[in-house]
């Protein structure tokens, strides 16, 4: 009798432990596929591949593919035709594409009302019409830059702006990124005067040394890419002190590494957010749930970033209640000099 009884509490143990067991242990692991719009080491990217990774690396097998529009994006479309074969023989179970130029150069043209595999986009500027989402398949997080909260921290610095312009990188991102200030401008505490988009680090400082005297402030997307007059393409740790130093006044933008490089102040999105929601969305969708019933999202949470060596070139002494739950930073000598 004893034995029998030692017997089924064993059973039941047993049972408990397998049901408490990870979704795909003891079986093959779900197989998704990543297209991700820029290249492997872009700061933004690997936001974003860390909040893939922390959802899904220990219970699916992940296939990350790039772009590289950020330094090729003449190049992306037959990039893209390749990975459709890819997709083709690796069967994936579920597919998270990043960014812009993900959408419109693999989502759209292969798989958008062509394939039942489950679709996750994040990291996308634009209105989701603009690429067909949602369809039966396709789903996933939009990105917001948090303009508002930006400006006003600018101002908390510098109460005197008013203005600001910005420059930004000739790309699908921030074109999105200027139509949601252009939708938003009218609850800003600061007038949005002109926006410039460069094509080259020529082009990026001459637009700086022209808009100084039209603003208060500047604000500047990430200039990966952005090629030099020898035709090098350079990062944004390169390119944004050269902007920063010839507009000489605040500058504000939307990424933790263009504060690191060199601007002022943001209130920051991250890739984390976006990576993270769109893993738990896919896996959602991959254990059953029509991609229907997983509505079109967005990014909420915003982080106070200071570059600290920035704000004490600008003389700036901001009051200590400013810098409550700000990430201080600050640059290695010479890098705004």
């Amino acid at each position: 009798m004893i034995y029998k009884r030692i017997f089924c509490v064993f059973v039941l143990l047993a049972m408990l432990f397998f049901y408490a067991l990870p979704p795909c242990f003891g079986a093959a692991p779900f197989k998704v596929l990543v297209i991700m719009s820029y290249h492997e080491k872009y700061l933004w990217g690997m936001e974003i591949k860390e909040g893939i990774d922390k959802k899904l690396a220990t219970i699916c097998e992940i296939k990350y593919l790039y772009l590289d529009t950020k330094n090729d994006f003449a190049g992306g479309p037959e990039k893209a035709k390749k990975f459709y074969d890819i997709f083709l023989e690796y069967r994936p179970d579920g597919v998270i594409a990043a960014d812009d130029a993900a959408q419109s150069m693999f989502v759209v043209p292969y798989l958008r009302n062509k394939v039942n595999t489950p679709v996750m986009f994040c990291g996308v500027n634009e209105e989701p019409e603009l690429y067909g989402y949602p369809t039966s398949n396709i789903s996933g997080i939009l990105e917001r830059v948090h303009v508002k909260e930006s400006i006003a921290m600018v101002q908390q610095l510098i109460p005197s702006v008013r203005t600001f312009c910005c420059i930004m990188k000739e790309d699908p991102s921030s074109h999105g990124i200027l139509k949601q200030m252009q939708d938003e401008q009218k609850g800003y505490s600061a007038r949005l005067v002109t926006s410039k988009f460069v094509s080259s680090v020529n082009e990026a400082v001459e637009t700086a040394r022209e808009l100084k005297a039209k603003c208060d402030a500047l604000f500047i997307t990430p200039m990966d890419g952005l090629p030099s007059r020898e035709g090098k393409h350079l990062t944004t740790e390169e390119v944004t002190p050269l902007i920063v130093r010839t507009f000489g006044k605040p500058t504000f933008s939307e990424n933790s590494f263009n504060v690191k490089s060199g601007i002022l102040s943001a209130v920051v999105k991250t890739g984390q957010e976006q990576g993270s929601t769109a893993a738990r969305m896919l896996l959602q969708a991959m254990r059953g749930t029509p991609v229907t019933e997983i509505p079109i999202t967005r990014n909420r949470h915003g982080k106070r970033m200071i570059n600290v060596t920035v704000m004490k070139s600008l003389g700036i002494l901001p009051k200590p209640v400013y810098l409550i739950d700000t990430e201080l930073v600050t640059m290695g000598k010479g890098d705004n000099d």
